[in-house]
């Protein structure tokens, strides 16, 4: 899986992520402090998936604040336990990821498409 960020994320999604993202950025900001913070982990990632999946625990359904997606916060563990994240590709993962504080780390989700993107979260 790459972890880069692919300027070729579908126009399928990319217009209904940015806009959905917009929405909840400052959720997701806060809510990757408080899971840094308290010593969850280093590497919070977000899903955004169509439907529920079991890779975190649901922040933000779509009817809660009009979005399209729904909203999970998770971490690098638990990609790891749900096989999300092979064990041997750990280190590049962590390599990939971006400062938690700038970029939010997105893991879309939408049937069989799967792509981990780090979006930079709106300036103050």
């Amino acid at each position: 899986m790459d972890y880069a960020n692919d300027p070729e994320l579908s126009g399928k999604y990319l217009g209904t992520i940015t806009k959905d993202f917009a929405v909840v950025s400052d959720t997701l900001k806060e809510a990757s402090y408080q899971i840094r913070k308290r010593g969850i982990s280093k590497y919070p990632i977000f899903v955004f998936a169509r439907m529920p999946v079991p890779f975190g625990s649901l922040l933000i359904s779509p009817d809660e604040m009009a979005t399209e997606w729904y909203v999970l916060a998770s971490y690098l563990d638990i990609f790891v336990q749900q096989g999300g994240i092979a064990p041997e590709r750990i280190d590049d993962f962590q390599a990939a990821y971006k400062d938690p504080d700038e970029f939010c780390c997105l893991f879309v989700a939408d049937g069989e498409f799967t792509k981990f993107v780090f979006v930079p979260y709106p300036e103050d």
